[in-house]
Order: C-alpha cells, then sequence, then structure tokens
C-alpha cells in the first residue's frame, strides 16, 4: 500500500514535503514540533511515559490556537511504532505518517458535516459501533472528535454514556472552543488542557523560522491571528482570505459615511450568506475592540495594525463610551443571529446603530 495517496501535482509535491518536514522535526523536537503550549506537550508526555493514561482529554482554546495539532501529537505519541524516546514519535514509521493524515485505521476522527454546522447523534452512535472493536494495529483506538461545542443535545448526551464506560485501549480526544460550551457532566469525566494564545513575538517569529515568511507579513499575520499560530499559517496560505478582510473593513468604513438607503442595500446584499455574515461581524468587530482599546489609552496590541490611522482618525471622532456601545452591539448581534433571528432585520438594526460619520 503506498504511503502517498494525493496524485503526482506540484501542489502535492509541497504538501508532501511539508508533511515530512513536520514529521523530521518531531524527531529532533521533545516539543512535538509545535510552537509554544510547552506545557501542555510535558503534561500529556508525563501521562504517557509514567502510564497514567487518562481515557479522555478535552482540549480548548479559540480556534487556530493549536486544538487539533496537540491532539494529532499525542495520537502520534500513543500509537508510534518506534518512538526515539517515550513519548517522542518517531514521525516516520507508517503509524506516524497516516495519523498525521489523519487516515489511520486505529484513528476515528469525528465533526460536523461538510455544509454543516451541526454533530449529529448519528455521528456518535457510529463512533460507539467503532470504539466496541479492538484496535487493528495499534496500541490504542483513539477517537477524535472535533469543535464539540457543535454537537447537538442528542449527540453530547449519547457521547457521556462511552465516556462513563470507556472500551479498553481507547482514548478519546475532544476539541473546543470553551468549557462553558459543553455540558459539565462531559466536562467533568475528562483530563481538561487549556490553551491559550500565543505572544505575538513568539507566533511572529514562528512564521518566519519555520515557514518562510518575511518579518513584516509574520507580525501583521501575528497581530491578525491574535496569537493563534495555526490561524495565523492558514492566513498565511490563502491570500483570498486576507483580500476578503481588508474589503470588509474598507466596508466599514464606507458604511460609516453612507446614507440609510445604502446601509439598508448593503445589509439586504450582506444577509444571503450565512457565512459571510459571520465572517464579516467578526471583523468588525476586530476593528471597534481596536478603537476601544486606544479610545481607553490601553497598551494593548492593536489587531489591525495595517489600519492604525484609520483607526486613530475614528477614535478622534467617537468617545470611549460610543466604542464601548458597538463593541456590545456587534456582540449582540452575533447572539441574535446564532438564535435564528430574522436575518435582514437584525442586520438592519446593526446599521443603523452605526454612527454617521464623514472622513
Amino acid at each position: 500500500m503506498t504511503l502517498n495517496p494525493y496524485p503526482l501535482t506540484l501542489s502535492n509535491v509541497v504538501k508532501e514535503f511539508r508533511l515530512r518536514y513536520n514529521l523530521f522535526m518531531q524527531t529532533q523536537d521533545g516539543n512535538w514540533n509545535l510552537l509554544g503550549h510547552e506545557w501542555a506537550v510535558d503534561l500529556l508526555r508525563g501521562d504517557l511515559t509514567q502510564g497514567r493514561i487518562q481515557h479522555a482529554y478535552l482540549i480548548t482554546g479559540p480556534q487556530g490556537v493549536g486544538r487539533r495539532t496537540l491532539a494529532i501529537r499525542f495520537s502520534q505519541a500513543l500509537n508510534c511504532s518506534q518512538p526515539v524516546e517515550p513519548g517522542i514519535p518517531c514521525g516516520d514509521c507508517r503509524a506516524c505518517k497516516w495519523i498525521e493524515r489523519m487516515q489511520h485505521p486505529d484513528l476515528a476522527v469525528v465533526q460536523a458535516e461538510e455544509g454543516s454546522s451541526t454533530l449529529k447523534v448519528e455521528q456518535i452512535r457510529d463512533l460507539q459501533r467503532t470504539l466496541s472493536l479492538a484496535p487493528y494495529e495499534s496500541s490504542y483506538k483513539i477517537a477524535l472528535l472535533l469543535r464539540f461545542e457543535e454537537a447537538n443535545p442528542n449527540a453530547a448526551n449519547a457521547l457521556l454514556k462511552t465516556l462513563e464506560e470507556p472500551p479498553p485501549q481507547v482514548v478519546m480526544l475532544v476539541t473546543a472552543s470553551d468549557v462553558e460550551d459543553l455540558l459539565p457532566t462531559i466536562v467533568s469525566r475528562c483530563e481538561v488542557i487549556r490553551l491559550r494564545p500565543l505572544s505575538l513575538d513568539l507566533v511572529s517569529e514562528g512564521l518566519q523560522i519555520r515557514w518562510g515568511l518575511s518579518a513584516e507579513q509574520a507580525r501583521l499575520l501575528a497581530h491578525i491571528s491574535g496569537g493563534r499560530p495555526g490561524y495565523a499559517y492558514k492566513l498565511s496560505q490563502n491570500p483570498d482570505s486576507l483580500n476578503q478582510r481588508q474589503n470588509q473593513i474598507d466596508d466599514l468604513f464606507r458604511l460609516l459615511a453612507a446614507s440609510r438607503v445604502e446601509r439598508f442595500a448593503y445589509a439586504e446584499q450582506l444577509s444571503t450568506d450565512k457565512v459571510i455574515i459571520q465572517n464579516t461581524l467578526e471583523t468588525w468587530l476586530t476593528v471597534w475592540r481596536d478603537v476601544l482599546l486606544r479610545s481607553a489609552g490601553a497598551i494593548a496590541s492593536l489587531t489591525n495594525i495595517d489600519r492604525e490611522g484609520e483607526i486613530e482618525a475614528l477614535c478622534s471622532k467617537l468617545s470611549l463610551t460610543k466604542a464601548k456601545q458597538m463593541v456590545k452591539t456587534l456582540e449582540t448581534t452575533q447572539i441574535q443571529l446564532n438564535l435564528n433571528t430574522n436575518t435582514r432585520l437584525t442586520l438592519e438594526v446593526l446599521m443603523l446603530d452605526l454612527p454617521s460619520l464623514k472622513f
């Protein structure tokens, strides 16, 4: 069986090179080739080497901070057939390579299906049947449940039974944004590992050394990502996302000077795509948080450092109270849209709440 399932194209050659480089680095790096989170790696390595492996781990943190990568590295450490030393996978054996691609027969990956934002109970039941079988070839059968905050109530309750009576030789790795998004009974049955964003300098340095970005680009992406290395790297590989962000910020400043008719037309256009709505509001929220920080005289770094001049101009025209109000308004709008309120009406109300300014 071939170890490279990809067609031979330039894009896939690059993917294969990066995969092999990352796997090689794992053998040179006691931190599993992760950027930061040394304490989490030490904890998991300690569990493995000292024989205290838990049946379930919950890895939390904002998206792009490294939750899935940490889970994959731990899976490799658990099932590597030729570890360099206890707790450090070789990165070159069949198990390590296939776990990296999330294609190993003893690794079950569960997440919301493409085109859906909900993880369903049927997926948990399928997982339970899979976990009832003994491992095919490895020491452990591993279940990787990604973004479990997207699980519907039935799926969450179904998982409880497995957590209460885990099959032997099974390790469950659950990722989620926050423990508050999950049932307390699920959280209480897991070893919780809370990942936090890294320092902006560390992310910037990592982008330059590991992925060859320029110092200027790395600094910008470190700020935009808020210290989330995975998200920063994803942005570096997707120029369209960066262009979309620029357009969304341009739209915001244009709307501040627009008439009510123009604002309502924009709301109508935006209301047709929920994914774009979510991305747009999140981008706008970073701008208003920057305005709030700068208006309050905080020493925290701006997210949108490439738009600092415009943020300064906005601060000069608005009070601190108005900046706070806009942050709260955008957060409330996001909550209302998640509750399936009338999308267009909710956006129109937001348009009315935007201040009217001339630049």
